[in-house]
């Protein structure tokens, strides 16, 4: 094959357009046209991407790839559009706000077999997780006993009145729009988790979705997880202790566009008989970041060969998503606050 494939971008804003950056980095992959609703009509820009206001609009472009960057109101609505129009999709985080959302899409992959569709769960890709989980997929410091795990940031939004604060939009704060990631991680590492109890609150920002997430979660084989999802973490943190049988694996920091989340490390913690309480460990920084990168050439790749997705497939995140789901059912004051019904049966 020597012709590129023409994507779209549903969805121009800072994530879209650094989703392009990379798409056009590709060798296979070529940025056609985008749309967006700042957008007043449509054009043509200097480079030749056509632009539109309405994803309607873009789907009448002759498309290979749908990139969906859309808002979680949304986000199910141009996935499942792109699906029926024949495209395959990589769609941002969330899938949707609530698992609803994520069965409509899926049921539509159903009907469209021979389309890729993938999910754009970027911390998988970063070189400090994939170093990590070798670490703990080789058990060479045993197995995992615990994990504690904090992301947070100093607010759920940039600016007054963003969507992101609104439940009919959003579907839920700072744990579906950020804290996801460590959910997701937390089963990369250590599985499913059976057992969940959670404290779940919007007291400081007084929106009507969360801005504060306590959690602690179990596997069926004993991996206990304590996680901390907040949007008032004043110094911007990402931190993710993985405690095993003979250390543990510190990953501190996170390589990000805001740059606010410190240098991105992985420490090595080996215990021994002898360490006095104080053993010997390594760091290792990581100053560059290859996830958007990585991420979008292992979806071209599943297009161009036929491969699975694996990392960020509907059913991993049907999977993250329910366990976010079961983290806001388990404090019921929240669930019968805002009216959550436990639907997650429905959708094992």
């Amino acid at each position: 094959m020597t012709n590129k494939l023409k994507v779209g971008i549903a969805g121009y804003g800072v994530v879209g357009k650094r989703r392009r950056i990379f798409i056009d980095q590709h060798p296979m992959l070529e940025t056609v046209v985008v749309c967006d609703r700042i957008f007043s009509d449509e054009g043509i820009f200097d480079d030749g991407v056509r632009y539109y206001s309405d994803y309607q609009s873009l789907l009448k472009e002759n498309l290979d790839l749908l990139f969906v960057c859309m808002p979680n109101d949304m986000a199910p609505e141009v996935t499942i559009a792109g699906l029926d129009q024949g495209l395959h999709v990589f769609c941002e985080k969330p899938p949707g706000r609530d698992l609803d959302d994520i069965a409509r899409v899926i049921s539509c992959e159903r009907r469209n077999p021979g389309l890729k569709l993938k999910y754009g769960f970027n911390h998988r890709y970063h070189d400090s997780i994939r170093d990590a989980l070798q670490i703990v997929n080789n058990q060479t410091l045993g197995p995992i006993l615990s994990m504690r795990g904090v992301y947070g940031k100093s607010k759920i939004v940039t600016y007054k009145d963003d969507w992101r604060t609104k439940r009919a939009i959003a579907g839920g704060g700072i744990l579906l729009d950020q804290g996801i990631h460590m959910v997701d991680l937390m089963r990369l590492f250590a599985g499913n988790f059976v057992e969940i109890s959670s404290y779940v609150s919007n007291n400081y920002w007084k929106t009507d979705v969360e801005d504060n997430v306590h959690a602690l979660m179990r596997t069926d084989d004993g991996v206990v997880a304590m996680l901390h999802s907040s949007a008032t973490e004043w110094r911007h943190r990402f931190r993710l202790e993985i405690t095993l049988g003979r250390g543990m694996v510190i990953l501190s920091g996170i390589l990000s566009g805001s740059k606010s989340y410190g240098a991105e490390t992985m420490t090595v913690i080996y215990a021994s008989d002898n360490d006095g309480g104080d053993p010997r460990e390594t760091t290792t920084r990581y100053n560059t970041d290859n996830s958007w990168r990585d991420e979008i050439a292992e979806f071209a790749d599943a297009v161009l060969t036929g491969n699975d997705i694996v990392d960020g497939s509907s059913r991993e995140a049907l999977h993250t998503m329910q366990l976010v789901y079961r983290i806001y059912c388990a404090d019921r004051d929240w669930r019968d606050k805002y009216g959550l019904s436990d639907l997650i049966p429905k959708y094992d």
